[in-house]
Formats: C-alpha cells, structure tokens, sequence
C-alpha cells in the first residue's frame, strides 16, 4: 500500500521560503505522476503541481509558476515542494498525492485523478 507522508510545513513571512517534503513508500514510483495540492479555509482543493517520478518533467497552476518548483530525489523515495516568494494568499493546508502515469505529465493537474493521498502539512504565510 502506497504511503505519502509530507513535512516541512511552517509559518513564515510574505516574501520567505520553505521547502516541503512528500516521502512516499510502498510502491514501485517509476510510472508515477506526484502531484502537490493546496486547500485553503473554506475553498476547494487546488492543484499546486506535478511530477513525473521517471523523467523529472513537470507541470504548474498558473498562480504559483515561477514561484515554486518541484523536484524528486529517487534515492530516497522523496519530492520536494520548493516555495519561493511566499504571499500571504498561499496559506493552506499542503498534500501530496500520487498515481501512475501513462501520458504526458501536464495530464494530472485534476486532483479526482490522483490514487493516494499524504495527511497534509500546513502552511502559512503572515504580512
């Protein structure tokens, strides 16, 4: 059974940076698509990010594109949420979430599409 577990979650002023972590275990990730998502107080979860595990090729919403950035490290089974230039609006709760992959990576960018999901670490950002 595949696990995801994020971390590095914090509070921070607008302008700083934190680095997340999603360590994931159980499975076999090469095929895998791993996306990051976000839910805010009283909105719907959003989709942050994704990569793919084998190529390292990745997709990003439009309101965090050149902000944030998101890597794998395949030696240990971990991918990072890399958040630069934090604003106060990217307060949230932070998943990350995981499914195989069979096209191209900017496919899986709809969170009903994502199989396993991590317990979510916070995030927020002050003014």
């Amino acid at each position: 059974q595949v696990q995801l577990v994020e971390s590095g979650g914090g509070l921070v002023q607008a302008g700083g940076s934190l680095r997340l972590s999603c360590a994931a275990s159980g499975g076999t990730f090469s095929m895998y698509a791993m996306g990051w998502f976000r839910q805010a107080p009283g909105k719907e979860r959003e989709f942050v990010g994704t990569i793919s595990w084998s190529a390292g090729s990745t997709y990003y919403a439009d309101s965090v594109k050149a902000r944030f950035t998101i890597s794998r490290e395949q030696a240990k089974n971990t991918v990072y949420l890399q958040m630069n230039s934090l604003k106060p609006e990217d307060t949230a709760v932070y998943y990350c979430a995981a499914r195989r992959a069979y096209y191209s990576i900017s496919y899986y960018y709809k969170k009903a599409s994502y199989d396993y999901w991590g317990q979510g670490t916070q995030v927020t950002v002050s003014s």
